[in-house]
Parts: structure tokens; C-alpha cells; sequence
């Protein structure tokens, strides 16, 4: 991240922090951090991390060995904890630390690793719509209807998307610089994945939401806050992709926004502040604490020579 990105990032967590700070009474906020039932929600919040953590790290697992080669699932959980680590300060760092570690390990081109974690990260944004899209048909109202068209145009996106990476067109000559990028290595992946990996990947990782989900809306209790199940199923995948979006420092601000926006109707914005909050901080601690604790063994990995081809042989039948 350059240094106006980051003057940005913090010039606009400053606004957003400023803009929630005068909506919400101070006495109340502390009131709110002072009756919660942190027992419960501890005891539902870090189990969810760690199951996230688990769970992600499958998923990095089998799209590696879908389009590059089998690496053992224990090996790889370092690095996806080191990952969380060099993320909270750049997001961007942190799969370029992935997709470095994988270089090595595998000995295979940088960019068609990073058209790996490309696929990862897009098929993450595409999961979470479909859970909010879940939502809105079995939960309908005024609110939840409103986010029908998003439905149409990730469909449409992605039957673009497809046909462009995978259709075998034979522009004019005029268009070929259009059609040029889909035979760079950052998009090898996304030509090789048919649409069976397309949808193994997005199911695959619906069991991390739906622990996730269910953590969020019995952890919320813990704080006074009732918000129906069906609102939580629909709004908390929007929440999180926006929790996603590297545009303030270390994702707050638009988290906390996003949670009085879209649950404002069911609980005072102070409490709902101190939880994302304290949410947040959970999910954040949680993951750096892990990846500190893998760090050595990340470090290790990385700065170990890179394999051998008769090296990597002998691992695979180890």
C-alpha cells in the first residue's frame, strides 16, 4: 500500500469513527461494554475463530491441489496463520505472503500461484451473496427485497466471467488486446476451473459461515442485543464483505457503521457498537495470536532453500 493509500485509509477510519462517535452517547457505550455476559460470548466467539482458521486453511488446501499439486494440510497451516498476521496491516501483503510461500513449496510460477488466490478470494465474495441471497428468499420483506437485483447481477458477472476464461473466442484482430489477458498466467487458474470447482469451492466453505453466523447471533445475545435470525442470515455476509474491503486501518469504521445501518431496528447503536467492537477485536486477537504462534515455523519454511525436484518426489511419497 502506497503512503497516499495509507493517509487515505486512516483520514477516512478518522471520518467514519467521528461520524459513529457523535450518533452514540458515551455513557451508554460504556454501560453497553459493562453488562455484557463476556463468559458466553468469549466461549462462543474464539472457537468460531479457530474453527474459521481450520476450515480456511482446507479450503486453501484443496484448491492447491486441484490446480498445482498436493501439499500436506499441516504444512500449510503456518503460513495461513502468518498470512493473517501480515494481512491485518495490508491485505494485499498477506496473500502476496501466501502466494510466495506456495512458490517455494511448489516451485511453480508466481502469478499462476497468485491467479490461485485470486480464485479464493473472489469465489469468497461470491459464497458470502449466496448466503445473503438465502436470506432474502426465505426471509423476504421491504429491506431484504431490495438486494434481489444483486442476485441477477453476480449471475450475470460470473456467466461473463466464465465465457470469457474458458470459451475458446477468436476475436478480430481489433479485439485481441480485450481478449489478451485471459492467456497471462494471473488467469490460468480461472481458465482450468470448470464449473463443478466453481461450486465445490463455494460449498465447501459454507460450513464457515454457518458456525459464523450462528457464533454472531447467540454472541450478540451476550450483549442485549436480539436481532432476528433471518435479518442476521441476510445482512451479516454484507457486513463481512465490507469488513473486507482494505479502505480504512485494520477494517474499522465501515464494520461498525455497517452493523448500525443494517441492524439499527433492533438494538440501541450503543450497543450494537460495543459489539462489533469487541467482535471485532475478538476475530482479530484470536487470528494474530495464532499466527504468532506459527510465525517461527512460517519464517523457517520460507527461508529454507527451495526444494529440489527429486526433494519434492520424496516428500510426496513421505
Amino acid at each position: 500500500m502506497s503512503t497516499r493509500a495509507r493517509i487515505a485509509a486512516a483520514v477516512l477510519t478518522v471520518v467514519i469513527v467521528a461520524l459513529i462517535a457523535r450518533r452514540v452517547p458515551y455513557a451508554a457505550l460504556v454501560a453497553a461494554f459493562r453488562d455484557a455476559n463476556y463468559p458466553v460470548f468469549l466461549g462462543l466467539m474464539v472457537p468460531n475463530t479457530i474453527f474459521y482458521f481450520c476450515w480456511d486453511t482446507l479450503v486453501l488446501k484443496t484448491a492447491i491441489r486441484w490446480f498445482h499439486g498436493d501439499v500436506p494440510y499441516r504444512a500449510l497451516l503456518p503460513v495461513r496463520a502468518a498470512s493473517y498476521v501480515v494481512g491485518f496491516f495490508n491485505t494485499h501483503a498477506g496473500r502476496g505472503a501466501l502466494a510466495a510461500y506456495l512458490w517455494r513449496r511448489l516451485n511453480a510460477p508466481f502469478l499462476e500461484l497468485g491467479s490461485t488466490v485470486a480464485f479464493l478470494v473472489l469465489t469468497e465474495y461470491t459464497h458470502l451473496i449466496l448466503w445473503a441471497m438465502l436470506g432474502v428468499f426465505a426471509f423476504r420483506s421491504e429491506v431484504t427485497a431490495s438486494l434481489l437485483p444483486v442476485a441477477a447481477a453476480v449471475a450475470a458477472f460470473w456467466i461473463a466471467f466464465f465465457a470469457y476464461a474458458r470459451l475458446h473466442i477468436t476475436p478480430r484482430r481489433a479485439l485481441r488486446w480485450l481478449f489478451a489477458p485471459r492467456e497471462w498466467q494471473l488467469f490460468r487458474t480461472f481458465r482450468r476451473a470448470t464449473a463443478a470447482r466453481y461450486l465445490q469451492i463455494v460449498v465447501l466453505r459454507m460450513p464457515m459461515f454457518a458456525v459464523s453466523v450462528c457464533a454472531h447471533y447467540f454472541g450478540a445475545q451476550a450483549f442485549g442485543i436480539t436481532i432476528p435470525f433471518g435479518q442476521m442470515l441476510t445482512f451479516l455476509p454484507v457486513i463481512f464483505m465490507v469488513a473486507a474491503l482494505p479502505v480504512t486501518v485494520a477494517h474499522l469504521g465501515t464494520t461498525q457503521a455497517a452493523w448500525i445501518f443494517f441492524f439499527g431496528q433492533f438494538a440501541p447503536a450503543p450497543r450494537l457498537l460495543a459489539f462489533s467492537l469487541v467482535a471485532h477485536l475478538t476475530f482479530t486477537l484470536t487470528r494474530a495470536i495464532l499466527g504468532l504462534a506459527w510465525l517461527p515455523v512460517a519464517y523457517a519454511d520460507l527461508a529454507a532453500p527451495r526444494p529440489t525436484q527429486e526433494e519434492k518426489v520424496r516428500r510426496s511419497f513421505a
